[in-house]
């Protein structure tokens, strides 16, 4: 594998999906969901449970992040954004 940023992007979405899970994605991240409605299944079914459940609007803005952290694990480097590229996603 050649070092590139696109390794900083995909280290950037396991951190993402490390902080929402509260442990390490393991082998969640081979196996990505393809539609919305699996990511709605995923986000209750990966979401750290330790503290309370979030509110509904909270939760979209998690839904949110998790597709942006998806995004950043995609398989193939050129398939990922840039880092400004997620900054300007996670601005709006």
């Amino acid at each position: 594998m050649k070092v590139s940023q696109k390794c900083d992007v995909y280290s950037f979405g396991v951190l993402t999906m490390e902080v929402i899970m509260g442990a390490h994605p393991g082998d969640l991240i081979s196996t990505l969901p393809s539609s919305s409605l699996e990511m709605r299944l995923l986000v209750k079914d990966v979401l750290d449970q330790r503290p309370l459940p979030p509110s509904t609007d909270v939760q979209d803005k998690l839904e949110s992040v998790m597709e942006i952290a998806f995004m950043c694990l995609a398989e193939n480097p050129h398939s990922r954004p840039t880092m400004y590229a997620i900054s300007q996603l996670l601005a709006s």
